[in-house]
């Protein structure tokens, strides 16, 4: 389609009906075909017609209008301006110049009709028409002739022009959305590709945006990005470009060096100026914020690559607590935990996976007294995968879910079967780790109760073991969780105490039975004096709690004798066992003392 601006002008209602016009110097036959009358029954005929149209032919190898309608008067005498005409050698009324080469060229072609735009004006202001050529064919006339039809498409074009900037706007925070950063990182792209100038974006994540908005409401939520996008704003350099992508992520493209130093050192700047609370009302609200870098590369042809890039960086960056990098490697890192999820999804559904049991061994007696249970997975073709690779995944993805429910299933079966086996319950319990993620996706509650419906288990029997970090998530809500499954008799562990971030006031607060010393800090208590202070002080906090202990990590007899002399109740280790597969398990409790 083809563009052109042009001036309407308005003229006669017929060349030859102007005696001023040089009539005597057109061909013969032209000059019969402008004689012949035209009844008012066919002038108001082309006039009802809701479009603007005119009959032009070639007058000396130049466009004439023969006639034209009221609609095409109308059209003129609203849109164009007026010029004189040179009677002596301008039968090219009513065509301007920049549309006379599309005419000419259609009229002295073999087309049968040709459709294209035209713009009369700049700017907001102007005009937008649907232009449409259509020849006649047959008849007297010697000379081409066409239809002309001009369609006043103006306030389409507006309208179109009025949706596509809402649609590339973020309705919250007027900057441009995903959509529109998008395009501006293509632009980005062509200017890296035929001049070489180096960009980056940068995805900036709120964290705690969700407890935000849970705690204050979803108008106050708002406010608060309203705040943070003004404060990212006041980062930005002259030509930098801000974007909200999503509820609580922001992406910035700015220019740089080919160095990374400088959009790294704008990834600080970013999470600089959000480091001031945030007043809501009555409250301030401290938002810290997780950026990943991603830098333009010959490698990347497409900007959805490079956000997904800075994303990657950007879940690195949550982990670290500060800005992150993007490298090579980490798409392929992530192609791969997206292939494991694919995998572990596969295994769920199957009943691929397995529980390990590890002995808890009471030190004072050394019997045991009952079993961690571990999830084990067994890949077909990969062999043994490691739940330091497999857990995060199923986290990350969601499927810790039906991994948790499967594991406290799959547990407390075991613990019945091993009842059924022995001929009498058992004096041991079994512990089942659950996962922060489950905590706050799942029902722990209602699954807890159904592991232990399903398998005749008491309540006392079971022990659910969490990390520090499911009650830094939401204290309270955790403590309302806690003590429901403290009601249905199970006993509460808080595992790898002392490498989280939770405040002892927790431990005052909730029903917590057992704290779990971490291996990192029993392990080297032989040669260092520090780690056997900091067992001593978890040792002394739970006995003035009323909680038990167990130390994990525990491989040799002369861990053991400290333990025991510093207080500890139980210990775990592979001094005593590696995790079991159930009969290897079962036979490891028969063959201990009762």
């Amino acid at each position: 389609m083809r563009a052109a601006k042009t001036h309407i002008m308005s003229t006669s209602d017929r060349v030859g009906s102007d005696p001023s016009l040089p009539v005597h110097k057109l061909p013969a036959a032209l000059q019969e075909l402008l004689d012949t009358p035209r009844s008012a029954a066919q002038q108001e005929f082309i006039d009802t017609l809701p479009i603007a149209i005119a009959l032009v032919c070639l007058v000396d190898r130049k466009p004439a209008i023969l006639a034209r309608n009221r609609a095409f008067l109308q059209l003129a005498d609203r849109h164009s301006s007026r010029r004189e005409i040179d009677p002596g050698r301008d039968l090219c009324v009513g065509i301007a110049l920049p549309l006379l080469p599309e005419i000419e060229d259609f009229l002295n072609g073999d087309e049968s009709d040709r459709s294209f735009d035209m713009q009369e004006g700049d700017g907001i202001s102007g005009r937008h028409f649907a232009v449409r050529l259509s020849r006649l064919s047959g008849g007297e006339s010697p000379v081409p002739r066409c239809i002309l039809s001009l369609i006043d498409r103006t306030q389409q074009v507006e309208g179109e022009r009025s949706l596509r900037t809402q649609m590339l706007r973020d309705s919250l925070t007027g900057l441009p959305n995903r959509a529109a950063f998008a395009e501006q990182a293509e632009h980005a792209m062509l200017n890296y590709a035929a001049e070489g100038r180096q960009f980056a974006v940068l995805l900036i994540d709120l964290t705690r945006f969700s407890r935000v908005n849970e705690g204050v409401g979803s108008l106050a939520g708002d406010e608060l990005i309203i705040t943070v996008a003004r404060r990212l704003v006041s980062a930005l350099r002259a030509g930098d470009v801000l974007a909200r992508l999503a509820g609580d992520e922001f992406a910035v493209l700015l220019g740089v060096a080919d160095d990374p130093s400088e959009a790294i050192a704008a990834a600080r700047r970013m999470q600089a100026c959000l480091a001031t609370p945030i007043r809501l009302g009555d409250l301030e609200i401290k938002i810290d914020c997780a950026v990943g870098v991603a830098m333009m590369a010959p490698a990347i042809d497409d900007a959805e690559d490079l956000i997904r890039n800075a994303q990657i960086a950007m879940k690195r960056a949550k982990q670290s607590g500060h800005a992150e990098l993007y490298q090579a490697g980490d798409s392929v890192t992530a192609r791969q935990r997206f292939s494991l999820e694919t995998e572990l999804r596969r295994a769920i559904e199957r009943d691929q996976l397995h529980l390990a049991f590890q002995p808890l061994i009471e030190l004072s007696t050394g019997r045991v007294i009952g079993f961690e249970a571990l999830a084990r997975w067994d890949h077909p073709e990969k062999g043994a995968i490691s739940p330091v690779d497999f857990i995060p995944v199923a986290e990350e993805s969601g499927l810790i879910v039906a991994l948790g429910r499967w594991a406290l299933r799959a547990a407390t079966r075991t613990l019945a079967e091993w009842d059924r086996r022995a001929g009498a319950p058992l004096p041991v319990h079994m512990a089942v780790n659950v996962s922060a993620v489950q905590f706050q996706r799942d029902d722990v509650v209602s699954a807890i109760k159904a592991a232990l419906t399903e398998s005749g288990i008491a309540g006392s029997r079971l022990k659910i073991e969490l990390t520090e970090s499911c009650i830094v998530t939401d204290p309270d809500g955790i403590a309302r969780v806690l003590r429901a499954i403290h009601g249905l008799d199970v006993t509460i562990a808080m595992d790898d105490f002392g490498t989280g971030y939770s405040s002892l006031t927790y431990l005052q607060r909730l029903p917590i039975d057992v704290l779990k010393i971490d291996r990192s800090f029993v392990a080297p208590m032989l040669h260092d004096r520090d780690s056997v202070a900091i067992v001593r002080a978890i040792l002394g906090l739970a006995s003035a709690l009323g909680m038990a202990t167990t130390a994990e990590g525990v491989e040799s007899e002369a861990l053991i004798e400290t333990l025991i002399g510093l207080g500890c109740d139980i210990a775990q280790g592979y001094y005593f066992a590696r995790p079991l597969p159930s009969d290897e398990a079962f036979a490891y409790l028969r063959s201990r003392p009762a």
